[in-house]
């Protein structure tokens, strides 16, 4: 089952693989918002770098991320399908990866909203669970948030019900984001409640207060179009679509 006319939210991650390429993806962070603003039927987005693998706060310039957040499914697939910017991002990057996402909770704010609307066609058969944790940083506690890091997040390494993980972000060290795919809600409760390492996290974040804004959002994602690592992260998704 696909989501029809709710708003839906995309997430797509480029691959540049080389200098040219990766010059061109550094520009687009700032030339891209033109094109963007005057997409029918994106309600919000984010131009988005990344982080290295392990969450070192240090950028990946071979990869870079999209999110938008659209009025309904039709408005993506016609971006997607017909949008000049669009087509030359897929001529630029080396690889291309998309998921369709439907919102199921978000709480906090982006940029100073909520842009995400809990969706009412949920497919109660597909078990996966997407999640973005972002947040901004308070300067001050930059040094103290980036040595802890590590530890709270070492819980990911191996976990069997882990799908994908990445770390993301708008500003490098200051605006950072984890975006991650769980096979299913118990296994992304386990890693959250059970493990000491992320709960020891959460109680310090809230001892130290060191966000100046901060957003939970959890999706269900329902569409895998693209390759990431040269094949399809998500393939079990094609079960649940009409």
């Amino acid at each position: 089952m696909s989501i029809g006319t709710d708003q839906i939210t995309t997430l797509t991650f480029f691959r540049y693989s080389n200098i040219k390429q990766k010059l061109w993806a550094f520009w687009m962070m700032q030339f891209a918002h033109g094109p963007l603003s005057r997409t029918e039927g994106l309600q919000f987005y984010k131009l988005l770098g990344s982080g290295k693998v392990g969450f070192n706060p240090l950028p990946d310039w071979s990869v870079y991320g999209l999110l938008q957040v659209w009025e309904n499914e039709e408005k993506a697939d016609s971006f997607f399908e017909t949008s000049n910017l669009m087509e030359r991002y897929r001529r630029k990057s080396s690889e291309q990866w998309t998921l369709y996402m439907g919102n199921i909770s978000a709480k906090g704010k982006w940029s100073g909203s909520n842009p995400f609307i809990e969706s009412n066609e949920l497919n109660k058969h597909n078990p996966y669970i997407s999640v973005i944790t972002r947040a901004t940083i308070k300067l001050r506690w930059l040094i103290k948030f980036w040595k802890y890091v590590p530890t709270s997040q070492r819980p990911l390494t191996n976990n069997k019900g882990l799908v994908f993980t990445r770390g993301i972000g708008e500003v490098p060290f200051t605006q950072m984001a984890t975006f991650s795919i769980w096979q299913d809600k118990e296994s992304l409760m386990d890693f959250a409640y059970h493990s000491d390492a992320h709960r020891k996290a959460i109680e310090k974040t809230r001892q130290l207060n060191w966000y100046r804004e901060e957003m939970f959002c959890r999706f269900q994602p329902y569409k895998s179009i693209g390759t990431w690592n040269r094949k399809d992260p998500l393939p079990e998704l094609k079960t649940y679509l009409k």
